[in-house]
């Protein structure tokens, strides 16, 4: 078999769709012109994005967007380090819309504010690299699709192993054949987790727009345990473990599973065995994902051990009919073939644990050139639809059945229902 270089394998490979054949409009005239980009919710992740795009001399940094003055004034003290001049501070992202110097977003807000933003901008023309998971619901996924297609705008998902060398090997041994047909993977979030003591509610901190942070959830008291970090153990703002370091873990375990469509059978099990304090999601889950050709894909959280799997927290395990290959995005993989799992290639690798400039260095080169990014909103869905179906499966307490071209649960009224949310006027999707 011819070898295929790594970074074309791994852009074949995980099925990004294409965007139409019209053509997409020019953001910058020349090499020499900078993009204009604004970053949308810079606590956490999003620090960390910003910090990434001061070292980049190709790009001009307009905006800075957060609801806490707080986390702006740490935003202005990053930039003002680097060779960068002062951006625009503003709260209300719609501002950030509106600006024509703007070509590309940087998303890293709560989860249910990813899609709430990302829509608009698309419409608005503006390029999203949008933090995991893309989508808060199911149906939120397929409306980022739409828009990114309707717009002709790039979507890049914030799933960082999509470039990193770790991937980009492994991917090579996969398209090798060596391990056979892959027909089974598993994802795995193995560490220990945590629960909060309840706390009282209290007045919101200064300097804080707490109504636009809410947005589209519940009107409700603040309470600190529902704010910075810690939101995502709430169903309201966070997708729970499975949404957070889950996504990345599920990702790769259905890139090299080779799927490109939804799964037709969800099976879930979760309970809470260990975890004290406050948090809506359960502190372990066994899910099973099949789809239409017989693959199938597993998931298991467990957060309740201090030790991982195979010697990692976060991992696969990609099975072939010849063999089997273990990884992990902390820079490893090793395979093993045959009845005595003889050792094939493999690579030790240091610990990576945040891949985040390689993922938006990616996009922010598509933004220039116009090609399509190989983790684009189709595949964003794709993934991100397995964390909400596992989701529903799990509150519903059944196997569900899945129609992964009408996006329906056939005989499930009440499955349907949970595809979607309620959302807090004005903001909708």
């Amino acid at each position: 078999m011819a070898r295929i270089p790594r970074r074309r394998f791994l852009t074949r490979s995980i099925g990004a769709a294409t965007l139409g054949s019209a053509a997409i409009r020019t953001v910058a005239a020349s090499p020499g012109d900078r993009i204009g980009v604004a970053a949308i919710g810079i606590n956490g992740m999003g620090h960390g994005h910003l910090r990434n795009l001061t070292k980049r001399s190709d790009v001009r940094i307009v905006t800075l967007c957060d609801v806490d003055e707080s986390v702006l004034a740490r935003g202005v003290e990053t930039v003002a380090k680097s060779h960068h001049e002062k951006p625009k501070l503003v709260a209300d992202f719609r501002e950030v819309l509106q600006d024509s110097a703007v070509d590309a977003v940087v998303i890293a807000t709560p989860h249910h504010w990813h899609c709430p933003i990302a829509i608009p901008a698309l419409e608005a023309g503006k390029d999203c690299y949008v933090e995991k998971p893309a989508s808060h619901v199911f149906k939120e996924g397929r409306a980022l699709v739409e828009a990114a297609r309707k717009h002709n705008r790039l979507v890049q998902h914030g799933t960082q192993m999509r470039n990193t060398e770790v991937t980009f090997l492994a991917g090579e041994v996969l398209e090798s054949g060596i391990l056979g047909e892959i027909k089974m993977t598993k994802a795995w979030n193995a560490q220990r987790g945590h629960g909060m003591d309840p706390k009282p509610d209290a007045p919101v901190p200064a300097g804080v727009d707490y109504d636009m942070w809410l947005g589209p959830a519940s009107k409700r008291p603040f309470n600190p345990n529902r704010f910075h970090r810690t939101w995502r153990l709430y169903r309201d703002y966070g997708n729970g473990d499975m949404g957070d370091d889950g996504a990345h873990d599920l990702d790769m375990a259905r890139w090299a599973l080779g799927v490109t469509t939804h799964p037709v059978r969800i099976t879930v099990h979760g309970s809470t065995i260990d975890l004290k304090g406050e948090r809506e999601y359960p502190d372990n889950m066994v899910q099973a994902f099949q789809y239409a050709e017989g693959k199938v894909l597993l998931y298991e959280d467990r957060l309740w051990t201090p030790y991982g799997m195979h010697g990692f927290d976060n991992g696969n395990a990609f099975y072939g009919t010849e063999g089997y290959m273990i990884f992990s995005r902390r820079g490893y993989f090793q395979v093993f073939l045959g009845k005595k799992s003889e050792k094939g290639p493999g690579r030790s690798g240091r610990d990576i644990r945040q891949n985040s400039e390689a993922n938006l260095a990616h996009f922010l080169d598509c933004v220039r050139s116009r090609k399509q990014t190989n983790a684009d909103a189709e595949v964003a869905h794709l993934t991100c639809g397995l964390i909400h179906l596992g989701e529903i499966a799990f509150r519903l307490k059944r196997v569900m059945e899945f129609d992964p071209e009408k996006e329906i649960f056939p005989k499930d009224p009440e499955g349907n229902k949970m595809l979607t949310k309620h959302y807090r006027a004005p903001w909708s999707v």
